[in-house]
């Protein structure tokens, strides 16, 4: 029972990762403007996303510019796009396999095959943290590098916005459901290191 009530957290964890790295690809706050203004028809706050440039005003106003042609964007933000929805797509996929593997549910096979999915799911569950990692750190970076340059006017500057945050938060998500998920199946463990002591007994 506790290891179903483990398996449990970490299927949650890794919803919430989910959701969570979804909400982040969608959002256009991944950077945001340094300096406000306070005229009636001028900005008040720019925003830059993977896909939409924002532009809040002083009146309400919010208008945004969706970032239509591929061809035209840097290959570093093609990259960070990809990267994203790669990890949605694996830990999707790792959330249908999490359902089969769960010892809880009567679907998914013996407990032997639930334990070998549970563990295919937790390494969906990780490779997903990866994919959301790497685009986020990639563009902190940038973002933290331009705002350091001297050159530039304060016009120009972004600093971090919530999205990143959003997007390291599932990013943690996702890594402490996958270790979870592959490590609440010990047996699993302890047969493959049987089968390996028999293969070497065999082989002597």
């Amino acid at each position: 029972m506790l290891s179903a009530a483990v398996q449990i957290l970490a299927f949650a964890l890794a919803l919430l990762g989910v959701l969570g790295a979804t909400v982040a690809t969608l959002l256009p706050n991944w950077k945001v403007s340094v300096n406000a203004w306070s005229s009636i028809m001028t900005p008040i706050s720019q925003m830059q996303g993977l896909w939409a440039d924002c532009v809040w005003y002083s009146s309400g106003v919010f208008s945004c510019t969706m970032k239509d042609s591929v061809l035209s964007l840097p290959p570093s933000l093609q990259m960070m796009r990809a990267g994203m929805v790669l990890c949605c797509m694996v830990a999707a996929f790792g959330l249908c396999l999490g359902s089969l593997g769960l010892k809880c549910t009567r679907w998914g096979g013996s407990q032997r095959a639930k334990g070998h999915t549970a563990m295919a799911a937790g390494g969906c569950f990780v490779l997903a943290s990866l994919l959301c990692l790497v685009p986020a750190a990639l563009f902190t970076n940038e973002v933290i590098t331009a705002f350091l340059t001297t050159d530039l006017p304060d016009s120009s500057k972004y600093q971090p916005g919530g999205a990143l945050c959003v997007t390291f938060i599932a990013a943690g998500f996702l890594l402490a459901g996958g270790v979870i998920f592959c490590l609440s199946c010990p047996g699993i463990w302890r047969w493959s290191k049987l089968k390996g002591n028999y293969n070497l007994k065999l082989a002597h």
